[in-house]
Formats: structure tokens, sequence, C-alpha cells
């Protein structure tokens, strides 16, 4: 374990589940894991952490193959992503945690609070489809967003980018928060994260994985944790109402003037529903 320090957030490298878990850790009391989506790493939640971290445990851990965790040759379906999850709640010896996912990590919280109920104190999702699931219709009328298809071919998207990943990460970040971005040190880290061919092929294996992840999602069963979901722009109400027919006890949030990356978009939004 390597650890290094950044104000009141402990960085580290955790082994969990075959690979190295690069997760910052702060506070103290009831957990929170905290998993970030495309183009992020950890530092998504850099808004939300230090008030979290006043009264919880706060752990936000970079996914497999993004930011500094290690860049796995597979393992990027969402059933291996809610393992390392697990595992790395296991090595940080935590019982129990309130989950949080949005975008590609919203779909291994849901399989994770699906087959672990026990672990998951209770559910948040953000900002994502979960696979197939009836209920996106509406969303998905003009087909799906245009870079999933780019990203799905295999190589491809790895070489048209490469020398050129700063200005491809700059477009969602404006895209997400409606051109307001975000802060110049988020966003200079976001970029230097996704910088090189073997850092783009882990971000896009998310992406080819994607059958699979639905797959699992499609097979998994009901919700039994308390779930929230929360949704802004472009997804809005679609996670709602996939979750609707699956969850036992579950409340809907859509968040206004919000573009898609809620926590650096609108954190003073999203941390009351957080902690509700």
């Amino acid at each position: 374990m390597v650890t290094t320090e950044e104000g009141n957030v402990r960085e580290q490298r955790v082994k969990a589940n075959g690979i190295e878990v690069n997760v910052a850790v702060a506070g103290e009391g009831p957990a929170f894991l905290l998993l970030h989506g495309f183009p992020h790493t950890w530092r998504l939640w850099s808004e939300v952490i230090p008030p979290l971290a006043r009264h919880h445990r706060v752990i936000a851990p970079d996914l497999r193959g993004l930011g500094a965790s290690t860049r796995a040759e597979g393992g990027y379906d969402a059933g291996t992503l809610a393992d390392d999850a697990e595992a790395l709640l296991d090595a940080l010896d935590v019982p129990e945690a309130t989950v949080v996912g949005i975008d590609a990590g919203a779909p291994p919280a849901f399989l994770l609070g699906v087959r672990r109920p026990g672990r998951v104190r209770r559910l948040v999702l953000m900002e994502s489809l979960l696979g197939r699931l009836p209920g996106a219709e509406d969303f998905l009328r003009g087909g799906p967003p245009w870079w999933f298809g780019f990203h799905a071919v295999p190589g491809l998207a790895e070489t048209v980018l490469a020398g050129h990943e700063a200005e491809y990460v700059d477009w969602f970040l404006a895209a997400g928060t409606h051109g307001r971005g975000v802060p110049a040190a988020i966003r200079d880290h976001f970029a230097a994260a996704y910088q090189g061919r073997d850092a783009l092929r882990c971000a896009f294996e998310h992406y080819r994985a994607m059958p699979e992840s639905a797959r699992q999602i499609a097979e998994a069963g009901r919700l039994t944790v308390p779930t929230t979901a929360i949704g802004a722009h472009p997804v809005g109400d679609a996670l709602a109402r996939q979750l609707r027919p699956l969850a036992d006890d579950l409340t809907t949030h859509l968040v206004e003037d919000c573009g898609h990356i809620i926590p650096l978009d609108r954190p003073d939004a999203l941390l009351p529903l957080l902690l509700a």
C-alpha cells in the first residue's frame, strides 16, 4: 500500500480483485463509496468529499483502468467492476457503505446493490442508463449518444484521438456542465489521466463491455436496498423509469439547471440529496 496525502484526503493504492485500485479516503464515520464515470477520475467528487467527510468515511476510487488504477487487459464489465468495489471495501475493512454511482459507475453500483444488499446501506444512482432495461425508450428514440458507437469499435477511437486527448476531454466537460466548465486544476487532472493510447484503450473498454454488462443487469433481479435515482441533463428521469419496476424502495430527484456532471456542476444541489 502506497499512501500520499493532499489536504485531508489520503490517496493510496490498494490491492483488490487482482488489480491495484487507486483510492482517495477521507473522514470517519458511516462510509460512502463514490464511483465515477468517463472522462473522470476520483476527483469528480472533489467538491462533495470535504463536506461529506465531516461525518462520514468517504472512499472514492479510480475505476479499473482509469486514473491511477491498474490498466488491466480485461474485466471492464459491470459485474467485475462491482466485484472490484466489494473487494475494495473488504481491503479497507468497511462492512457496508452508501454506494453512489454516476455514468459508468452506476451499473456496477446497481449490481453491487442487487447482489450484495448486506454491503449496501443505501444506493444512489445518477445520470446513467442500466443496460437495455425498459423505461429509457424516450431517451433512446434517436439512438444512443454518438460516442457510444465510436468508443465501441476496437482500436478505432484510441487511434483517432491520440495526440488530441485534452480537446476530447474538454468537449465532455463543457457539454456536461452546460458550458460552464469545471475548475482548472480538476480539468487538467482529467486531461492528464486520459493521455496516451493505453489510457484511452482502458476508457473505451468500459464501452466495449456494455453488451455483457447489459446481460448481467437484465439477469440481476430486484433491488431491495433503499435507492435514490438522480437525473439532470441529458438523462433526466429515464434512469428512474428503468428502476421503478425493480426497486422496492425508490426515491427520485431531478436537478434543475444542471448538466450531466452533477458533482461538479451542482454540488450544492447534490450534497443534501446524498445526505438525505
